[in-house]
């Protein structure tokens, strides 16, 4: 394992590392606040809306994440729906995330006492207000550590874009590999990937501080 070497592949798994970072930057922007929405579907009393995003939930839950990159790349195209490769990527992550983090934040909603809404109709705050002022606070504090592990998840299945030929992390250190026929490429992919869900713990951790005070 030469300096050499390293200094030689180092840019081309940084441009793969690149791409898993969007794919993970993107994932979280569009799954998050999908999330939340479809957990507010769950809980709801209309009872058809329900049915259907529990289904949703069910399927994205219930199939491999692989088969869902496949089917939206090379099973949707069947009907006439066309997706580039990055943006099929984003299609499947944000709507796979989204039903794992519906049924967390579902659990989070479910574990705030009803007394708190009724309180808070007696202060006459709308229900979108007592959302965002009353509950949402208290649910990110209970489902933080949930959320985490699934943000942890995102930083290491990102690498299954491969199978749809696009150039992230892991294909990067694969190329290298099978180019030059060492395990280096593979050591530096397994410590960048570390080093990525290292600064992911410590973020959860400040966050997890910063809503400490709601006990």
């Amino acid at each position: 394992m030469s300096l050499h070497y390293i200094s030689e592949i180092l840019p081309s798994l940084f441009q793969g590392a690149s791409l898993t970072l969007q794919i993970f930057f993107w994932t979280l922007i569009g799954s998050l606040p999908l999330g939340i929405l479809v957990s507010l579907g769950l809980i709801s009393k209309i009872k058809p809306l329900k049915w259907i995003l529990e289904i949703y939930v069910w399927l994205m839950r219930g199939t491999p994440l692989l088969l869902q990159l496949i089917f939206v790349f090379y099973g949707l195209p069947i009907i006439g729906i066309v997706f580039q490769r990055y943006d099929a990527a984003l299609v499947a992550f944000i709507l796979n995330y989204a039903a794992y983090f519906a049924e967390i934040f579902r659990g989070g909603f479910q574990a705030i006492d009803e007394g708190q809404f009724e309180a808070a109709r007696v202060l006459r705050l709308s229900y979108w207000q007592t959302l965002r002022k009353i509950v949402i606070p208290q649910v990110v504090k209970i489902v933080i550590p949930s959320i985490g592990n699934e943000v942890i998840n995102l930083v290491k299945d990102s690498s299954l874009v491969y199978v749809i030929g696009l150039g992230d992390l892991l294909r990067a250190g694969n190329v290298a590999t099978s180019r030059d026929v060492t395990l280096v490429p593979l050591l530096l992919v397994g410590l960048i990937y570390l080093i990525l869900v290292g600064i992911c713990t410590l973020v959860l951790r400040k966050v997890e501080q910063r809503y400490a005070y709601f006990k």
